[in-house]
């Protein structure tokens, strides 16, 4: 991949094989989660919900019937 400049920032285009591996589609945000040794890892905001609900789970809380978790709403408050 070749990093390239957009805008103020920097992009690299996504692989066809890592894009459908991955199974993204346009619109999907990623979020960087880890980066050492010249290797990054990345999770879909579905991905990240889903790593909430669970620590959730390994932590025993519990939410109300129907409740759906949104962390960027809770950090808006």
């Amino acid at each position: 991949m070749q990093v390239s400049k957009w805008g103020n920032s920097l992009a690299v285009r996504l692989p066809k094989a890592l894009v459908d591996q991955l199974g993204l589609k346009e619109g999907d945000e990623l979020d960087v989660v880890a980066a050492h040794d010249r290797t990054i890892e990345v999770e879909t905001k579905e991905q990240r919900r889903q790593r909430a609900l669970e620590n959730m789970r390994t932590r025993q809380w519990t939410s109300p019937p129907g409740y759906k978790f949104d962390r960027d709403e809770a950090n808006e408050r």
